[in-house]
């Protein structure tokens, strides 16, 4: 399973979005820190769910860290996140 398949799985499980678009832009930061051969080190995650309602963006970003928190202190190094609560 690809890092990107494992951080899919962890965000529906948890989440249940109803739009999830998880990206490796790795490609775009070759040759930067944290950036290996073969990629899956710099993701974006764009999230809509009913999970995120009344909370604020800082909260709905720490839920996803804290989901994802083994995948960060790991192999990826960077994730950029856009998440909205459904309807917004």
């Amino acid at each position: 399973m690809t890092v990107k398949d494992t951080m899919i799985a962890i965000l529906r499980e948890a989440l249940h979005p109803v739009r999830l678009d998880v990206t490796d832009e790795s490609h775009l930061h070759a040759g930067h820190g944290g950036w290996r051969e073969g990629g899956e080190t710099h993701f974006r995650v764009s999230i809509e769910a009913h999970a995120f309602k009344g909370k604020s963006r800082i909260e709905r970003h720490r839920m996803i860290n804290t989901l994802l928190a083994a995948e960060l202190r790991g192999p990826v190094h960077a994730l950029a996140i856009d998440a909205k609560e459904t309807g917004e």
